[in-house]
């Protein structure tokens, strides 16, 4: 039995309705005659601050108590879980403290600071920002919500699956790009709790594959700290509870080259008319390198967010 169930999934479907978007889900008919299947891709990048993020982020802030949201909250994150709970703060009336890497792309760190966040920076390759999170949440009284070491985070992430599915109806696979775990595990919890046979198949950049050599070991497996476009997928180690729960749900990881989620931006770009960032085309990327085997007659995607600036987008495909 995993620590998140469907019921939780379902109800953070409801708790974040009417705040959060239902994104569209969109098609391609290009893209089906290269991927040689029905492609159904879940825009995500259309989300509340551009990314999935803002799902799970609402649905554990929203359980917060009167006192604690007046306290505030704290995490750390590469981008998109920092704007997540800076606006669901806001959204709830409460304050929050980011720990975020001194590299974050601009447009990322500017969208927190808008939100009305206060910043810490710390080196990625050097610091541990979950100690840091700790320290300043035992410092400063502040609830701690972590990207993904949180069942309501997972319970959250998991109702993008949730939507897909409902719109499409039966799939054969769904594709997931997976950082430290959360959004796959939602997406598995989900999807296998409404159709149980479905495939859930994850992508990890090739300099990224903690995921891949975990569920390989069946054990956590740390790595360096990943050096990859791909910086909403930079983790070195699954998450304990997210590994917990994709061992369990997940199939399948594939992995895909830097050069590859480049040229999956530049199709996102080019031919579906949609900016993701590389982490958000990393499903796609799997798909157009036909890393997806056996090929699934209808095939989600989730493009997971889309939190790139114009200047940065401009130099990943030039």
């Amino acid at each position: 039995m995993t620590p998140v169930t469907l019921h939780d999934v379902r109800d953070a479907a409801a708790r974040i309705e009417g705040v959060a978007h239902r994104t569209p889900v969109i098609r391609s008919r290009t893209l089906d005659e290269i991927a040689g299947a029905q492609v159904f891709l879940k825009a995500e990048n259309l989300q509340r601050i551009g990314a999935f993020k803002f799902r799970g982020a609402y649905n554990a802030i929203a359980q917060l108590s009167a006192e604690q949201l007046a306290r505030g909250i704290v995490t750390y994150s590469s981008g998109n879980h920092a704007q997540a709970v800076a606006l669901s703060a806001r959204e709830l009336v409460s304050t929050a403290v980011i720990v975020m890497p001194a590299d974050t792309p601009k447009s990322k760190m500017d969208a927190v600071r808008g939100y009305g966040a206060e910043v810490i920076t710390y080196d990625r390759y050097t610091g541990d920002r979950e100690k840091l999170g700790r320290d300043l949440a035992e410092e400063r009284g502040l609830a701690l919500i972590p990207p993904y070491e949180h069942p309501h985070v997972i319970a959250g992430q998991g109702t993008a699956a949730l939507e897909l599915l409902e719109e499409t109806g039966p799939l054969d696979a769904i594709v997931v790009p997976v950082g430290g775990g959360g959004l796959i595990a939602g997406t598995g919890i989900a999807a296998k709790g409404v159709q149980p046979g479905i495939r859930v198949i994850g992508v990890e950049p090739q300099a990224g594959d903690d995921t891949k050599r975990s569920l390989e070991a069946g054990e956590r497996v740390g790595i360096e700290v990943p050096r990859t476009i791909a910086d909403g997928q930079a983790a070195p180690i699954p998450g304990e509870l997210t590994f917990s729960i994709n061992k369990h749900v997940v199939d399948e990881i594939v992995l895909v080259s830097d050069d590859e989620l480049r040229d999956a931006l530049r199709f996102a770009v080019d031919r579906l008319k949609l900016v993701l960032e590389p982490s958000g085309a990393s499903g796609l990327a799997a798909l157009l390198t036909g890393r997806v085997q056996p090929l699934p007659a209808r095939i989600g995607v989730i493009l997971s967010g889309g939190n790139v600036g114009a200047a940065r987008l401009a130099d990943l495909l030039s």
